[in-house]
């Protein structure tokens, strides 16, 4: 679980006398407080499972470094990433875990039940409670915030995309009502997207990040904190569903470990197969040639049981087949030092 440890320390905290207890920030009951905790746990490791899911054939994968509190001090746009998507996933798991009826004090959101909704139909059925998943997520991740600068605003700022994203998202669905299923009224309610169409949601977002320019000058008229009107001002112009970062990725090719970064040098990539996208079918030019590296293929024989047979009663007699698997992985030029000659570096893919 090391890799949602930034989330985590809201969870408890240590009392002079070094007892555990719970925070009281949220909950009224040690029952239900522990009972969110775990949603949090689970929704904030979904977010980073994604993560890497959606950066799986680029450049920089979501490391676990990327998911500690080291590498979340460099405010990237991969940085943005990751505090958008492990809010996305704590307000996910939060709201789904309400809606199924597993948190006291909480259900499905029937405020709109009986209103009109647009032509031909009406609110009803069990809406998915956004507004608790949203509310609870905000209390528990936001407050990891505590500075007043830039970097704080700017996280605090993607925390908030990332559960827009969870908004926008949402698909309504409906069910008809009349004679013979005449549908002459309908009754809607709306429902979480699976957590793929999130990720793929902020993927693009990811793509599309902004850099805030703030002004250095008023900057350092605020002595050791950020001016607050240079922050107010660079934000002015930023929509609240983009994301936002402060500083250029660095070069992904190499292997920085002072920063947690190993380069791809070793990473897998793909040629051939059915099924594969743009992205995955381009993924030996981007993460070997255009880094300097060659693409190495290694073959290993791996042997598993076949041609099984039953036999009556009561054994099973197999076989032991052997099978050659092909993979492609960067690997570094003969004679070359580091990384060798590759082509003019253009930002993290």
């Amino acid at each position: 679980m090391h890799s949602i440890l930034w989330i985590l320390p809201l969870l408890f905290k240590i009392c002079p006398g070094h007892a555990w207890v719970a925070s009281n920030v949220l909950m009224t009951g040690p029952k239900a407080y522990l009972t969110y905790a775990r949603s949090v746990q689970v929704g904030a490791q979904s977010g980073i499972e994604e993560c890497r899911h959606q950066f799986a054939w680029d450049r920089w994968n979501c490391p676990d470094s990327a998911t500690q509190l080291k590498g979340l001090k460099r405010a990237t746009r991969e940085t943005s990433f990751v505090h958008a998507i492990s809010a996305a996933g704590v307000m996910y798991t939060l709201t789904r875990n309400c809606s199924l009826g597993e948190l006291d004090n909480c259900g499905c959101d029937v405020s709109n039940n009986g209103k009109i909704g647009g032509r031909g139909w009406l609110w009803g059925g069990c809406s998915d409670n956004v507004d608790f998943g949203e509310r609870i997520s905000k209390q528990y991740v936001d407050a990891q915030e505590t500075g007043q600068d830039s970097r704080a605003a700017v996280n605090l700022h993607n925390n908030a995309a990332g559960r827009l994203a969870v908004r926008a998202t949402m698909k309504r669905i409906c069910r008809c009502h009349g004679m013979s299923e005449s549908c002459t009224v309908q009754t809607c309610w709306t429902q979480l997207s699976d957590f793929r169409e999130i990720g793929n949601y902020l993927k693009t977002k990811h793509s599309q990040a902004q850099k805030l320019d703030i002004d250095k000058k008023r900057v350092r008229a605020g002595n050791s904190a950020d001016n607050p009107g240079a922050i107010v001002d660079a934000f002015g112009s930023v929509a609240p569903t983009e994301l936002i970062y402060l500083e250029d990725s660095p070069d992904y090719c190499r292997r920085n470990t002072s920063v947690g970064l190993y380069g791809t040098e070793g990473r897998e990539c793909v040629q051939h197969g059915e099924g594969l996208t743009q992205w995955e079918r381009r993924s030996c030019r981007r993460l070997c040639h255009e880094c300097g590296l060659r693409v190495e293929e290694r073959r290993t024989e791996v042997v598993s049981s076949c041609n099984c047979k039953f036999h009556w009663c009561c054994t099973v007699n197999c076989e032991d087949c052997s099978q050659v698997m092909i993979k492609h992985v960067c690997a570094r030029r003969e004679g070359a030092h580091g990384h060798g000659f590759r082509r003019k570096y253009r930002g993290p893919k």
